[in-house]
């Protein structure tokens, strides 16, 4: 149980006994029961923010459509109101104290939201807390309400929140390549497939390609979003609606879409939203999309800046801390490597929530607590990994001039754009040539006799490689019986 300043304490009552709660907590008996059962994850459900605003407004939604509806009278319904107001303005967070994996479903956090915004409320009214007696965690806050249909639509409308935050460094991420990529438009490089040399192209196509696969899973993602909009509000504990009235669905919803600014709809079947998880799966799935091909560029960038000598070494990444304890000036590629981390755990994540998601049975998926967990790491890191490769790699770039122009020069790749006008056959003794001697490919094919110098650095132009600029008029293909000169 969280240490408190004072040692002063109250009684709180349940259906299992009395328990002395620390005086100055706003949460109640319910919450310190799962600190007693559930101190495994070390990590408090307010370590996610977005979940503890989620929460506030469902209960503010609840208290709204409670009062329109009538089963709440004006007071209470207004006073719980405000105190969730507090709540979604950041107030009080440090009181959703439940561990992020609990048993139950959820109920403890639900409990522990309820608990809170009770107390809120009782303190707005100038009465004590645990006055419930006038103000109820259970009977006023959590009215029309159960676990089953506060916690998922709470996880959602976090999720939808949360989110929100990932696309915006998703889309800075995607523009910083792209900067890169006008940066680096004409800059001639060595393609590769299969890591070997291929033909030419430019490092700005390089990065731009890099933007655009992001800029795929940005829209994929905010696709993807409408999968948390359906929520199960009215459902309470199987999808029957039990203790509710036959209008606190719909208001609920209508308040609940007003609260959050979210295009929410209630579910046609609540029985089945109840029970079935599966939207979290498919949305989980969205983000080890994105965090694997996250990844898959961050492998490029290492590859692309390793050495600096004895590696590719065609760009230069920002040099951020010393990379050995004994070796003196080396410098690794640190934030490619904690993204390509984070990846990793999101994929890990993702298992997680399928293995939950599978796991349910019958009318409730009691793992909701792992699933709500595992997404809200996979997008709170991922969030992060991006916010550092942008600021702290991707901005500070540098291309390596020079050994992209040799190395441009040399390889033997280049020839294949001269293959329309000298021939296959002429153009693989070339670069047979080229790969014994290490000689430039143009000065072979000019001495070769096969092709005027102007027009050969024309053809090998890097508009020309990178097929930015088409051929527009052919040239009489040379006879390819002709040998080139052998030294």
């Amino acid at each position: 149980m969280p240490e408190h300043a004072t040692t002063r304490t109250r009684i709180e009552t349940d259906s299992l006994g009395t328990l002395e709660i620390p005086a100055d907590a706003y949460w109640g008996i319910h919450t310190a029961r799962a600190l007693e059962n559930f101190d495994i994850s070390k990590r408090p459900i307010s370590v996610y923010p977005d979940l503890v605003v989620a929460l506030a407004m469902v209960k503010q939604a609840s208290a709204r459509a409670n009062r329109e509806i009538g089963v709440l009278d004006a007071e209470r319904a207004s006073l719980i109101d405000r105190a969730a107001q507090e709540v979604i303005s950041g107030r009080h967070h440090d009181q959703f104290v439940v561990g992020v994996i609990q048993g139950g479903a959820g109920t403890s956090t639900n409990m522990n939201a309820n608990e809170v915004i009770t107390n809120v409320a009782l303190e707005l009214a100038g009465r004590e807390k645990g006055d419930y007696a006038f103000l109820s965690p259970i009977d006023h806050t959590n009215r029309s309400q159960s676990t089953n249909d506060v916690y998922p639509t709470a996880i959602k409308v976090g999720l939808s929140l949360t989110l929100q935050s990932l696309l915006v460094e998703l889309d800075l991420l995607r523009q910083a390549f792209l900067d890169k990529a006008r940066e680096f438009h004409d800059v001639l490089k060595v393609g590769r497939t299969q890591l070997q040399d291929a033909v030419p192209m430019t490092l700005g196509q390089e990065f731009h390609g890099f933007a655009t696969t992001l800029g795929e899973d940005l829209h994929r993602l905010r696709e993807n979003a409408w999968l948390l909009h359906e929520v199960n509000m009215g459902a309470t504990a199987i999808g029957t609606g039990i203790t509710t009235h036959p209008d606190y669905a719909p208001a609920v919803l209508r308040h609940l879409r007003e609260v959050t600014g979210l295009d929410l709809a209630t579910a046609d079947d609540l029985v089945e939203s109840t029970s079935d998880t599966g939207s979290f799966m498919s949305f989980s799935s969205s983000l080890k999309r994105n965090a694997i091909k996250l990844s898959k560029i961050c492998n490029d960038l290492r590859l692309l800046s390793s050495g600096p000598q004895a590696g590719l070494g065609e760009i230069n990444l920002p040099a951020r801390q010393a990379g050995s304890s004994i070796m003196p000036g080396k410098v690794n590629p640190v934030i490619p490597e904690v993204v390509n981390q984070v990846a990793f755990a999101v994929v890990g994540a993702d298992m997680t929530v399928t293995m939950a998601v599978e796991g349910g049975q019958l009318q409730l998926n009691a793992f909701e607590p792992v699933i709500a967990h595992s997404i809200f790491q996979s997008i709170t890191w991922m969030r992060q990994a991006m916010w550092t490769l942008r600021v702290n790699c991707v901005e500070g770039i540098t291309a390596n001039h020079d050994r992209l122009g040799a190395m441009v020069g040399s390889s033997v790749g280049a020839i294949t754009a001269l293959t329309p006008f000298i021939g296959y056959a002429a153009a693989a003794a070339l670069a047979k040539t080229a790969l014994l001697t290490g000689r430039n490919v143009a000065d072979l094919v000019v001495e070769a006799g096969l092709m005027p110098r102007d027009e050969v650095l024309k053809q090998l132009s890097p508009a020309r490689l990178s097929g930015l600029e088409a051929i527009t008029a052919a040239i009489p293909i040379i006879d390819t019986s002709l040998t080139p000169t052998q030294d």
